[in-house]
């Protein structure tokens, strides 16, 4: 344990999240943008789908912690979305099974505490056609469809909005960039600098629209130490410091 004891964002899922620290991943820029503000903490397992979430749900975010996160991002639905396997094997879950675990799964967190938000993120698309070319020689045929990745985006949607959960749907999202199939992925699925920023672009927009009280959004934040100190770099004066606890210039987006 270090302090000061800052908000607690917690990233929950799998590959996509788990990845999210990778190659200018989306889980990195959040760490950024909330640098001094909030800690950014990664929960995120490769493969995993909505049943494996709900198995270790207790374990990842026991109900008698002495703190409760302040945000908690969750991703699950590539996984259970692909083809189902003939042996029964694979992360493949049906439809319906998904929708009563992410239900299950919001459900569980919204009862950590009354101060505990939650944003679920959908499952983007997939480049079909990169996923069929480049898969592994170590799997056996792995079924992605666009058209199943939207089938349980929507799901997820539909039930976040009944349930009153803010959801990105990040279907939507990366098909109404030009080029997404060729810019937004690594190998066709997971996702490379450029998805990534579609997905902090999001998620910043649900912070600064929430009427959450207090907000999240990391304008709204208090910065840690941010007093004016003698110790500061003295500016062109000479006579005064120049506080830098609200830099960003360093950025290569500046985000709102």
């Amino acid at each position: 344990m270090v302090g000061p004891v800052r908000p607690q964002f917690v990233l929950f899922g799998s590959s996509i999240v788990q990845l999210s620290f990778s190659n200018g991943g989306w889980g990195a820029i959040l760490a950024d943008v909330y640098a001094r503000k909030a800690d950014i903490l990664l929960r995120g397992y490769f493969g995993w789908n909505s049943r494996r979430a709900l198995q270790v749900l207790d374990h990842v975010f026991p109900k008698d912690a002495s703190t409760q996160p302040e945000l908690i991002i969750t991703y699950f639905g590539g996984n259970d979305s692909m083809g189902a396997h003939p042996s029964g094997l694979g992360p493949h879950v049906p439809l319906p099974e998904y929708i009563e675990n992410m239900k299950q799964i919001v459900i569980y967190l919204k009862g950590l505490s009354d101060s505990t938000r939650l944003i679920f993120l959908t499952s983007p698309p997939v480049n079909e056609e990169r996923v069929n070319k480049y898969a592994s020689e170590h799997f056996s045929h792995l079924v992605r469809t666009n058209e199943l990745c939207q089938t349980y985006a929507d799901a997820c949607v539909k039930l976040c909005q009944e349930l009153d959960v803010k959801v990105v749907n990040l279907c939507t999202a990366f098909q109404q960039r030009e080029n997404w199939m060729t810019d937004c992925f690594t190998d066709g699925v997971h996702l490379s600098a450029e998805g990534s920023k579609i997905v902090v672009a999001e998620i910043l927009k649900v912070l600064k629209e929430a009427e959450w009280k207090p907000s999240l959004h990391w304008k709204s934040m208090p910065t840690e130490f941010a007093e004016d100190s003698a110790y500061d770099i003295v500016g062109a004066d000479g006579k005064t410091t120049l506080n830098p606890s609200e830099w960003t210039f360093h950025r290569e987006i500046q985000w709102d």
